[in-house]
């Protein structure tokens, strides 16, 4: 079969591999009828020395095969996976908190297929994969694929964040983690919803999705525009949904004392400000971390089932594997916003 590798910085090539099969009773196969480029997908595409690594993480497919010992997912199955996988049994996962299964992995690291590809190998099929009710081409499918990570990454920042009726939230970043969770505090009933982000058309998008004013400008005069939003004291949350120091910087800003941040972006940055000038004289909480999706797949799908929110909306391009190195450029020079690829 075919599957996407990055052999270096910005250098993204599509190969034959050997196919995927059952290894273990656990396991199960599936063919994949969407993939997608992830944000997060991008830092090793600036950066990755090293072996070629298999790239993707997010994909909807069809089963084609289980291990003996799987069974609550058959041939012929609709079915999206997580970001990570896991087993559903250790403590972690009965708590919630997939992304801990000390028998769990990330897909394409170590001997684990990555998601950009006709078909990928899946341990833990019952811990892992989500059964979707419906037809493999179904037009759902770009909400449904949102499910393995953004949209579920967005729900659990205003989870964690504690957005609830009224919460004030500011959210940084117009990404598609950033806009969905806009998408996640409104449906949670936040009040006043902040986005800060200067692309006009996903910015426009955040507006549809719930958010009540943009603020474009970064930095302190970032801050500042938030502030003179709220009456000078700042949100009660704020998402940071970037992952580098000047957002989380922004964050700290932009916060009310007594709040919360969530951060979900992946941290590019060892070292931030947590002590008594940046959280603790203000009695401001930090959280957020690795999105558990599949534990919020149940809670999440129905909505899109019935076509209450479109989460799919993010994909602005689709290409196919042929096409997917100018996908990562497209996304690299910001050019699109989450480009979905059909294997």
């Amino acid at each position: 079969m075919r599957a996407t590798l990055l052999h270096g910085p910005h250098d993204i090539r599509v190969e034959s591999v050997p196919d995927p099969r059952v290894l273990r009773s656990t396991d199960a196969v599936v063919r994949v009828t969407a993939a997608c480029v992830c944000g997060s997908d991008l830092w090793p595409y600036a950066s990755h020395t090293g072996a070629p690594a298999r790239m993707g993480h997010e994909f909807v497919g069809v089963v084609e095969d289980t291990g003996p010992d799987v069974t609550t997912v058959a041939r012929g199955d609709l079915v999206v996976a997580p970001w990570v996988f896991s087993d559903g049994t250790c403590e972690f996962c009965r708590e919630g908190l997939t992304t801990s299964c000390p028998h769990g992995g990330m897909w394409g690291y170590g001997d684990a297929d990555g998601a950009q590809a006709e078909a990928v190998r899946v341990p833990f099929a019952d811990g892992t994969l989500f059964r979707i009710p419906g037809p493999a081409d179904s037009e759902l499918v770009p909400s449904l694929l949102t499910l393995s990570d953004v949209y579920g990454t967005g729900h659990h920042a205003a989870v964690r964040g504690g957005v609830t009726q009224g919460s004030s939230v500011t959210v940084i970043g117009d990404g598609a983690v950033g806009l969905l969770g806009v998408l996640a505090a409104r449906q949670l009933g936040a009040g006043q919803i902040i986005l800060m982000g200067r692309h006009r058309a996903r910015t426009d998008l955040g507006r549809e999705f719930g958010a009540s004013e943009v603020v474009a400008a970064r930095g302190e005069e970032g801050v500042e525009a938030v502030r003179a939003l709220t009456n000078g004291q700042g949100t009660s949350v704020v998402i940071e949904a970037v992952g580098t120091r000047p957002a989380y910087d922004q964050a700290v800003g932009a916060v009310r004392s007594g709040g919360t941040i969530s951060r979900v972006g992946v941290p590019q940055y060892e070292e931030a400000p947590i002590g008594t000038g940046s959280l603790f004289f203000r009695n401001v909480r930090l959280t957020g971390g690795a999105a558990p999706t599949r534990s919020y797949m149940e809670r999440l799908l129905p909505a899109v089932l019935d076509g209450t929110v479109e989460p799919g909306r993010v994909f602005d391009v689709t290409t196919d594997l042929d096409g997917i190195a100018d996908g990562y450029r497209q996304m690299a020079d910001r050019k699109s916003l989450k480009v979905l690829v059909r294997p």
